[in-house]
């Protein structure tokens, strides 16, 4: 009934393998990847018929991860799988990046890649088994493709790079790095590192790149067995027509990229494309092929102009840096802020400092986590003078983030020496190349701003290229057009000691460790000269929070006590925080962190936890809530489950007609411990601040005669 074909090696200390004639067989191309114990399913399907009017590639990816691949059923209220969790936009997000580039040009069919986890050993990570397994579904279907492609990571452990490390092996590792790329060239890059120097990053890749080699080797026999004819792609080029464009446009198109500001320029490309359409179409001309057109001579213009006269759009050489203006306490009221312009990018970053209960609970296939540092990305559409429908973060806008979020995470305080949640959120204003690096640079400023104890200033730039055949040109701090109609956008963050966070993403079918090279190097000294430009506005973290900020006290308690602070179902610790404005996290070993904006709550805070925590000793002040009235006087309950009365003779140092004209059940107040009598608590109220829980000094009785009065 099947006709299975099945290929395996031994990588990076597991049995990898490649099975195709079983599963989906109606798809396009079907594998079923095995890594260890880890199966991913990653099919591919085209559509019949090419789009028209299109020229791009209409690739879409989705990695998806069913919960019951490690024995589990999902949270929440809907008990099934719903909306992509950010990890599976991720990894979605990577190998994209990683086949794109290696569609021929005149591909346009719909096109999409499914890979679906459905076995996890909780061992090893699935986004490596899921890159290598739709890359091969792609080799072996009869889509026109350049491949085969292949993946790997690479952590750095002790002063030595592993491949393919295991899920438990990251917490002690100073890089997390992923490389893809064909047989002779790297085509993506994504990674985190702990401030490893260029040369050390430039290892890491190739060691990468080495890494997959048999994989590639693999995919290459299993494609030669089972690999289905590749389709026959059309070319719609017309000789005449490019002409016809060229003589009327060219010209015009140069003198439209002589304008530096994005807007005008874009207006004077604008009015050229609707001036040659308007030319040509009246004579049949076919407009998308027009379009396309002039999108070739745009390319050419900006490109020649680099690699001929090291010239770029804005004048600048390939090596300088747009002007660069960085604020601190942007916004009045939040707890850090920045304002961070380079050229005509710009974003706006905030920095919001929180307790444990603002931490973000992670539930993943791996379980369930908490994450004490966040970092969002907003790209709204004004930022780039559009009109569009506001939604929620798409994978851009995640994928953006996330990359912030590794370049300045190396450099953030342990959650021991720090003890907040910290939020940072970057809207972006305005965007002509770069933002993620943008928001970068902001976060560390609005970080410092805060005065939250980073290590070190991280700043980050994109670098560009320009390749034809043997000639190539490296670009520092790109703009949109150049990332556009360039051919990598490779960004590196770090301080000035080494590298934080490292992404590539090239057009072409793959570059070489020479290119790249020369982009590292070339980042480093942009990124020095931005570092050196924030350091005018904050060089080290503030030494005091803003005042809007809480501040956190940690006190510690006896464990055995722990429940009578958070009482029957929380209702006493929900009490001290709504009594006390603040927040508390108690922890199992009996730490308690108390965060007030204000020293007057959370002193009145601590004051409430001691009186339940301590022995009982008659003479102190306690916190407690009246339970019962009576006609003698008020039971109150305290010291987490302790009751005493309160006789009506001891409520106040005035005389009290009845108890309920004072006093009414649930009502919170602070008691003097006076004594016992019979076994019983006796209390008092009288000459307590009922605000604070101060004791008062006691008034002298009525006929008492003070020591000057009897002289």
């Amino acid at each position: 009934m099947f006709n299975v074909v099945r290929k395996e090696i031994i990588w990076g200390g597991d049995k990898l393998s490649l099975e195709t004639g079983k599963i989906a067989r109606q798809s396009d191309g079907s594998v079923v990847v095995t890594y260890g114990k880890t199966v991913i399913l990653c099919t591919v399907c085209v559509s019949k018929e090419q789009k028209e009017g299109i020229n791009f590639l209409p690739l879409t990816v989705i990695y998806q991860e069913k919960t019951f691949a490690a024995g589990k059923i999902p949270g929440g209220f809907f008990k099934r799988e719903t909306k992509p969790s950010e990890r599976e936009v991720l990894i979605s997000r990577l190998i994209d990046r990683s086949l794109r580039p290696l569609f021929p040009d005149n591909y346009h069919y719909e096109t999409q890649v499914i890979c679906t986890l459905l076995s996890h050993d909780l061992k090893n990570e699935p986004d490596m088994p899921a890159l290598v397994g739709a890359a091969a579904a792609i080799q072996i279907s009869s889509i026109p493709f350049n491949g085969p492609v292949a993946g790997s990571k690479v952590a750095y452990v002790d002063g030595r790079f592993e491949l393919n490390p295991k899920i438990n092996q990251h917490s002690h590792s100073k890089l997390d790095l992923v490389v893809a790329g064909t047989e002779d060239s790297i085509l993506m890059v994504e990674s985190e590192a702990y401030e490893l120097t260029e040369e050390q990053m430039l290892e890491a890749v190739m060691f990468g790149h080495s890494g997959f080699l048999p994989v590639i080797n693999m995919v290459k026999e299993f494609a030669k067995e089972v690999g289905k004819e590749k389709m026959t792609l059309s070319d719609k080029s017309d000789p005449e027509i490019n002409m016809l464009v060229t003589n009327f446009a060219k010209s015009r198109l140069e003198q439209a990229f002589t304008e530096v500001n994005k807007q005008k320029r874009r207006e004077a490309i604008l009015q050229v494309k609707q001036d040659t359409l308007n030319h040509l179409e009246p004579s049949g001309y076919d407009p998308f092929l027009i379009s396309n057109i002039l999108e070739t001579i745009e390319s050419d213009i900006v490109r020649h102009a680099i690699l001929d006269k090291n010239k770029r759009i804005d004048g600048r050489t390939t090596t300088d840096i747009r002007p660069i203006l960085a604020e601190v306490s942007f916004l009045p009221c939040t707890h850090g802020s920045a304002l961070f312009t380079r050229g005509e990018t710009q974003a706006i970053v905030a920095t919001t400092l929180g307790t444990g209960q603002d931490e973000q609970i992670v539930d993943s296939i791996e379980g369930e986590s908490r994450e004490h540092f966040m970092l969002h990305y907003n790209f709204p559409p004004y930022s780039v003078g559009e009109v569009s429908p506001m939604r929620a973060p798409g994978r851009r806008e995640i994928g953006h983030g996330k990359l912030a979020w590794r370049a300045i995470r190396p450099l953030m305080p342990t959650k021991l020496d720090f003890p907040y949640t910290v939020r940072l959120v970057s809207e972006i204003t305005e965007s002509n190349g770069s933002s993620s690096m943008a928001t970068v640079c902001g976060s560390s400023l609005a970080l410092m701003d805060a005065g939250v104890p980073i290590e070190r200033p991280i700043a980050g730039i994109a670098m560009g290229l320009i390749l034809e055949k043997d000639r190539f040109a490296v670009l520092s701090d790109i703009l949109g057009d150049e990332d556009h109609l360039g051919d990598m956008d490779f960004k590196v963050a770090g301080t000035e000691t080494g590298v934080t966070a490292l992404q590539m993403d090239i057009k072409v079918c793959g570059i070489t460790f020479e290119i790249m090279k020369q982009a590292l190097s070339q980042a480093k000294q942009g990124r020095l000269h931005i570092l050196n430009e924030m350091n005018k506005a904050i060089r080290e973290p503030r030494k005091e929070l803003s005042s809007y900020a809480p501040t956190i006290t940690k006190i510690t308690i006896p464990k055995d006590k722990i429940r009578d602070i958070i009482g029957a179902g929380g209702k006493v610790i929900r009490e001290i925080c709504e009594l006390t404005s603040s927040k508390i996290d108690i922890q199992d070993t009996g730490e308690v962190l108390i965060a007030a904006t204000n020293s007057k709550d959370r002193e009145f805070a601590i004051k409430i936890i001691n009186s339940i925590v301590f022995d009982l000793v008659v003479g102190e002040v306690y916190y407690g809530k009246v339970v019962k009235l009576m006609d003698f006087g008020a039971f109150v309950t305290f010291f987490g489950s302790k009751d005493g009365l309160v006789h009506i003779s001891e409520i106040s140092t005035e005389r009290v007609a009845t108890v309920d004209s004072v006093l009414k059940e649930g009502q919170i107040v602070w008691v003097k411990m006076i004594g016992f009598d019979r076994g019983k608590i006796k209390l008092s109220m009288k000459n307590i601040n009922q605000e604070t829980g101060e004791e008062l000094q006691a008034l002298p009785s009525a006929g008492t005669e003070t020591s000057a009065e009897s002289a």
